[in-house]
């Protein structure tokens, strides 16, 4: 992994900010400055931004990064203390129209440059379900409304959610918001003034770290990969961000974004014959390559109540790491809908590690779509994903890793790909296989974004070993299917069905596994009853970069960014495992009828 993931310091100046501060002033601790924006525009390579205490209403947009990861610019909350960043303005004056109906008109000026409530949600691959939809909103004291899809329905009487509707015409923005049972002239109301709250304008802001805020309220657009990726925080085409312990939410379609740069064509190609290949090229142009795009942080955040996506990103995702976050209410309110919508969604996430975060509450879990290479997902928990997956592999040729998971939702994997490897998760829920022969998909050099190839998917050269598969999950899928299968050591309870050429599968058709998974004060434990006799009972192969051997495609070994052999000796946990006979699944040494703290992890 690059340097950029470790926690790097500063050795500049250090420039403090405060709500009792002045934009004048020197921005020493005895004399800091007022806003954020004032700090970005003085600071240096190696400076520090310290924020403290209270609520900024304002949009960074980072005029400059460092040049090095010992060398980048921070902005950090104080030490102890609660900083909150919006990109939202607080309402008043609201007067009742009827039931709980109120309205608020405003002056135009009120935004400035920017109105989002006359700002449409549109692009590549996005469905408005036969309606218009904006990327304003507005909040009752912390929690966003429903925008209606007319005004008649906001005039109605409130249901369970209760919705706004606005009209903008050239002098005035009439807002209608219902409000049941209570003033909104008493309560804090707050509606989306700014598109982002913490974003570059422009690409090659490298080497930038933001810690420990609130942010939140954000006017974001759709963000499909064929576009700039405009998110409540994002990074714009650049290279080495830290973004970490945040609370990222309330955005109208995306959290974080790890995206692409902007131009002409953005979306313009979900109906041309080129599609995202060209998107690619034009990308390879304009610099994506280890040495200037990605190698990003993102981790220990907290990130929900985004209708697109947890964290996005088009190729600004290579060479990253994502671990220790909670993401959840992702693509819950279901008002529209397209292809870009998930807790995590990538495309291009080359030698990306994705570990260790929980994700649940969301329309899909995680999405790795196209150039999945060099790509490794280990020890993350999901759960409760309601209408799609936990895990979606669309149109990658790998060599990718999925390890160590615990994936409980009705739907744990839809396979649409090749080149993979399963080793020790645990799978409690459908495996879906879909077939897809009529795109031509990239493969890529080794630990590169060199375009080596392009090929169809097959849907075939996977590798599954040491799994615990729980009825309705099981490999019984691929009976009949053209697919080139490595298996060994798995095991396969409660009805789940091995496939029919796993022959040393071990099938336990009558025990009940008694899987639960309880919460209670934010900690999740996992009930799960197992057979201690099982590896008396079969040889389990150590996964390792031997065994799993090439994907067949790209011809590239499954092996760690920096060219590393695998050894999966450690489990979900990171515990050690017998490796003369790894035990299946994710625990390296279950009891018969064990209970485990899964998050946070112990």
């Amino acid at each position: 992994m690059s340097a950029a993931f470790l926690a790097s310091g500063a050795s500049g100046a250090e420039l403090h900010v405060s709500p009792k501060g002045n934009d004048a002033a020197d921005g020493s601790a005895a004399a800091p400055l007022k806003t954020i924006s004032a700090a970005a525009d003085r600071a240096q390579p190696g400076d520090v931004i310290t924020v403290h205490a209270g609520v900024y209403r304002e949009r960074i947009d980072p005029p400059r990064g460092g040049t090095a990861d010992e060398r980048r610019i921070v902005y950090q909350a104080a030490p102890g203390e609660s900083v909150t960043i919006k990109g939202s303005e607080p309402v008043t004056g609201w007067q009742k129209v009827e039931h709980d109906t109120y309205r608020a008109i405003l002056n135009n000026a009120f935004f400035g440059e920017f109105n989002p409530f006359a700002d449409m949600i549109r692009g590549d691959w996005f469905n408005r379900l036969g309606r218009d939809h904006h990327t304003g909103a507005v909040y009752l004291n912390g929690h966003w409304l429903t925008e209606a899809a007319t005004k008649e329905n906001v005039m109605a009487p409130a249901g369970n959610s209760p919705l706004w509707f606005a009209e903008v015409g050239d002098k005035h923005t009439t807002i209608w918001a219902q409000f049941p049972g209570v003033d909104p002239n008493e309560q804090n109301v707050e509606i989306n003034v700014r598109q982002s709250v913490f974003y570059p304008s422009k690409p090659g802001v490298n080497y930038v770290t933001v810690r420990g805020f609130t942010l939140e309220h954000a006017a974001t657009p759709w963000a499909p990969p064929t576009a700039e990726q405009v998110g409540l925080i994002g990074v714009h085409w650049s290279k080495g961000w830290i973004i970490e312990n945040n609370t990222i939410r309330y955005s109208t379609c995306t959290g974080v974004t790890l995206g692409k740069h902007g131009d002409q064509f953005d979306n313009t190609s979900q109906d041309s014959a080129e599609g995202y290949v060209e998107t690619i090229h034009r990308a390879l142009a304009r610099g994506w390559s280890k040495e200037n795009i990605g190698h990003h942080v993102v981790r220990n955040n907290h990130i929900s109540h985004c209708e697109q996506a947890g964290i996005v990103g088009s190729m600004g995702p290579a060479f990253s790491l994502v671990e220790g976050n909670v993401i959840h209410d992702i693509h819950v309110r279901r008002l529209f809908t397209g292809a870009e919508q998930a807790g995590i969604k990538f495309h291009g996430a080359v030698d990306t590690l994705i570990r260790r975060n929980h994700i649940y509450r969301v329309n899909r879990g995680i999405w790795l779509d196209w150039m999945t290479q060099g790509t490794r997902v280990t020890q993350n928990l999901l759960h409760d994903n309601g209408h799609n997956e936990d895990l979606f592999v669309e149109v990658n040729h790998g060599p990718f890793l999925i390890d160590n998971n615990i994936f409980l939702s009705k739907i744990s994997l839809k396979e649409m790909s090749e080149g993979g490897a399963y080793a020790h998760n645990l799978f409690a829920g459908r495996i879906l296989l879909r077939k897809e022969h009529s795109r031509l998909t990239p493969y890529l050099q080794p630990h590169g974004v060199g375009v080596a190839g392009l090929k169809n998917i097959a849907v075939n050269d996977e590798r599954w070993a040491n799994n615990l598969f729980i009825a309705p999950a099981g490999l019984s899928v691929y009976d009949g299917q053209e697919a080139q299968l490595k298996l060994a050591g798995n095991v396969f309870m409660g009805g789940a069905k091995p496939a029919a050429e796993e022959s040393s599968a071990i099938v336990e058709d009558a025990r009940d596994p008694r899987l639960k998974l309880s919460e209670e004060s934010g900690e999740y434990r996992l009930s799960l009853a197992v057979k201690p006799q099982w590896p008396k009972n079969a040889d389990r192969p150590l996964v390792t970069t031997q065994w799993l051997g090439a994907a067949v495609v790209p011809e590239a070994p499954f092996e760690q960014p920096d060219g590393s052999p695998y050894r999966l000796d450690t489990d979900y946990f990171g515990k050690p495992r017998n490796a003369e006979n790894p035990f299946p699944g994710p625990f390296a040494q279950p009891d018969a009828d064990a209970t485990y703290r899964v998050w946070p992890v112990e």
